[in-house]
């Protein structure tokens, strides 16, 4: 895997085995419950310094908090209250943690939704899993850029299985922000950029993991909603814990712009050349 190291501030590319967790500061959206939850634990377990969590669940966010201090040690994690699709709000969050422990190594997005019954939650549900994942994205870089005097860094989008296939009847919203997902951290997270920013851009996308999220998918379309239930039952679910644990995974061995799957209760699978011959078949005629 390349990493980037700073002589005489220029860049310069040496080669690693992996990526090291331990003594590394997290920011994390939507930890406070689901894989988010079982992400810093299992963070904590490779022994990362701190995790601030963000998310808009303020009781679940406080008791998760308090349970992983007892457990791992006073300041190992931080919760803070966090609409993330509100720009301003969650600009000014990462702003706080970045004072706070003076840099950021890792970051995060995970905060979804899967409620598209009506206009106003479809309109919430692209905020949250796309436009608040490209803001954090983007307040990542210019936290972490080397080239701007930064650390270096690493970003994980989560994006879903359902960004590697084509479904119907499903929830349409959401399988077009997931897709987004891929695309933009694929192109953001591409060699000739990572080797001016020292940021690792990697994109996860979880297969079926049992979280009450499943139970809440709403679509704008009754008939789907009855639908939906059984389409699910054909997919493997997966613990939250081997997602949690894919994403460590992917974190020590991911290089920047590359693809994982992680599902099925399986080791996570890097599936960047998947999805690079699919991007090479889509765009073999574009110039004829």
């Amino acid at each position: 895997m390349n990493c980037i190291t700073i002589t005489h501030c220029k860049l310069v590319h040496c080669t690693v085995n992996m990526f090291d967790l331990k003594h590394k500061i997290v920011l994390l959206t939507g930890g406070a419950n689901g894989i988010g939850a079982a992400i810093v634990q299992a963070f904590l377990r490779e022994g990362v310094k701190h995790i601030a969590i963000l998310d808009i669940d303020v009781s679940s966010g406080n008791s998760l908090e308090n349970e992983m201090n007892e457990t791992y040690g006073d300041e190992k994690v931080k919760y803070y209250q966090c609409d993330v699709s509100k720009d301003e709000q969650l600009l000014e969050t990462f702003n706080i943690v970045h004072d706070r422990n003076s840099y950021i190594d890792i970051v995060i997005n995970n905060a979804g939704l899967t409620d598209e019954s009506n206009t106003s939650n479809i309109r919430s549900e692209i905020e949250v899993n796309y436009i608040a994942l490209v803001n954090g994205t983007l307040k990542a870089l210019e936290m972490m850029r080397v080239d701007r005097g930064g650390r270096g860094g690493t970003v994980i989008n989560i994006s879903s299985i359902a960004c590697l296939c084509q479904l119907a009847p499903a929830l349409f919203v959401y399988l077009g922000t997931k897709s987004a997902v891929l695309q933009f951290s694929n192109c953001i997270g591409r060699e000739e950029y990572y080797t001016k920013t020292g940021v690792r851009v990697i994109t996860v996308c979880f297969g079926n993991t049992d979280t009450t999220i499943m139970q809440k998918l709403k679509s704008f379309d009754e008939e789907i909603n009855k639908e939906m239930q059984e389409i699910i039952k054909l997919y493997p679910m997966q613990s939250q814990e081997s997602a949690a644990k894919g994403v460590v995974d992917v974190l020590k061995n991911g290089k920047s712009g590359s693809t994982w799957l992680v599902a099925n209760d399986k080791p996570a699978v890097d599936y960047s050349s998947h999805v690079t011959d699919a991007y090479k078949i889509m765009a073999k005629h574009l110039n004829d």
